[in-house]
């Protein structure tokens, strides 16, 4: 069986994320397929984070106890939990890195699990992937490309 596959009808591995899913769009989430999930998958998590931010490692979204057989996440769906993005608030934050500050990598990672997740709502990064250790099936990793361009000078 091939490994666990991650893709968006939203943008190609390596390719630029529309606007719409950004801070300067809508920042809706993009639609995400899996496929090739392991047998014994009980659940999945994502987690979307920016490693160029200038801050460090930024989260965008955290999310788990996802059914595997609904096959993705629509457009602008929540997941069933959500934990905590960079900003302290759930839920998705679209992609907003500082202008000028040259291409962002935005690494949506999804974890195909052998357990659903005793975790909270609002649960940090640290907090899932401790949850995570020792339940990881497979994961799959589908990544994203945002700039924004220098802001003129007025």
């Amino acid at each position: 069986m091939p490994d666990l596959e991650l893709t968006s009808t939203a943008f190609a591995e390596g390719a630029s994320i529309p606007t719409k899913y950004t801070g300067d769009g809508a920042s809706v989430s993009p639609p995400l397929a899996w496929a090739f999930v392991p047998g014994g998958t009980r659940s999945m998590a994502l987690i979307v984070h920016d490693p160029d931010a200038p801050s460090g490692d930024f989260v965008h979204w955290l999310a788990w106890d996802i059914d595997p057989e609904t096959g993705g996440l629509d457009e602008g769906a929540p997941a069933p939990t959500e934990g905590a993005n960079g900003r302290g608030d759930t839920g998705y934050m679209g992609p907003s890195p500082p202008p000028g500050h040259g291409p962002h990598r935005y690494f949506h990672e999804l974890h195909a699990l052998d357990a659903d997740l005793d975790l909270q709502p609002g649960a940090s990064r640290e907090e899932l992937e401790q949850a995570l250790d020792g339940h990881v099936l497979a994961k799959a990793q589908l990544i994203g490309i945002y700039e924004r361009p220098e802001l003129p000078e007025i």
